[in-house]
């Protein structure tokens, strides 16, 4: 089974990437920067902010981001809206190519003070990747850019959250399940593999992460299958690979859980395309930002 400890727990995956000095972007033209990132497989990036509001899209393959220990999962149908000085993480459990849109703060885009799910239609799909050209003029530049804020349409599905554990002993459980998620070993038998009483690893549990063990290892489990059917895997395989006997049981558990159906929660519709589209390739200036002023 694949690991996919970097979408499973609160941690990144790998180690911090060294990333070139990228190209600066367009001096003196319009309010939104455009940056695109080629993510490798399993690279994830370590936490940062930036100065600017960001709009993070996948515009080939299946991205994550990280706030804390909450997570999202971005297909090319979903962006997400993060705020200026939030801190967080990026990163891919495959190859990806991040595409993203930068605002000044004072930029009247958005009013979402928190991270924020957006729904990505082929317009502003579109629109974006058309941003990303360097060769616009200065007008129609700032036409397309008018374009941007009636488009970013909010999706009520919140993140998937999984705390990290700060006990050494409930993180060594953590960790044994972040790794394979369908492990199918009970509480008793997790309280013996890290030397404790079930009575005991169930209070640390509870008092560590503020969930039982059952439904702390649901959680794990949802947002682990999230970037697998982002990928367009079938819904029996990623209920096997994360735990579940069926097809039917796991997506009962999501239901129940987050209280809509994996495909609603990822494109916004029950029946929606899970890889989406491959944008192709970006335009020549749309490189990463500078560290710290710009990047994933």
């Amino acid at each position: 089974m694949e690991d996919t400890p970097g979408w499973a727990r609160g941690r990144g995956r790998g180690a911090p990437v060294d990333r070139p000095e990228p190209c600066p972007p367009p001096d003196g033209i319009g309010a939104i920067v455009v940056g695109s990132f080629p993510i490798t497989s399993g690279e994830w990036f370590p936490a940062h902010s930036h100065t600017h509001h960001q709009l993070a899209w996948s515009r080939r393959g299946v991205i994550g981001v990280a706030v804390d220990d909450d997570h999202w999962v971005l297909p090319p149908s979903r962006a997400l809206w993060i705020p200026a000085g939030t801190v967080h993480r990026t990163g891919a459990t495959r190859g990806a190519l991040l595409s993203s849109l930068y605002f000044a703060p004072d930029h009247r885009t958005a009013d979402w003070t928190g991270p924020t799910a957006v729904a990505v239609d082929g317009l502003l799909a579109e629109l974006i990747v058309h941003l990303g050209r360097d060769d616009l003029t200065e007008p129609a530049r700032l036409r397309a850019e008018a374009l941007v804020p009636d488009l970013l349409r909010p999706l009520p599905a919140a993140p998937i959250d999984v705390p990290t554990p700060g006990d050494d002993r409930v993180r060594a459980v953590a960790d044994a399940l972040g790794a394979d998620p369908a492990d199918p070993r009970s509480l008793d038998a997790h309280a013996r593999a890290v030397g404790v009483s079930r009575r005991t690893l169930t209070r640390l549990f509870t008092a560590d992460t503020g969930m039982t063990f059952d439904r702390w290892r649901t959680q794990l489990r949802l947002r682990a299958a999230l970037p697998l059917l982002a990928e367009g895997q079938p819904v029996s395989r990623v209920a096997h690979a994360v735990g579940y006997a069926t097809a039917s049981a796991f997506l009962a558990a999501f239901k129940r859980t987050v209280g809509t159906s994996p495909g609603r929660y990822l494109h916004g519709t029950d029946d929606g395309p899970a890889g989406g589209r491959d944008y192709g390739p970006p335009g020549r200036h749309s490189g990463p930002p500078r560290t710290g002023e710009w990047g994933p």
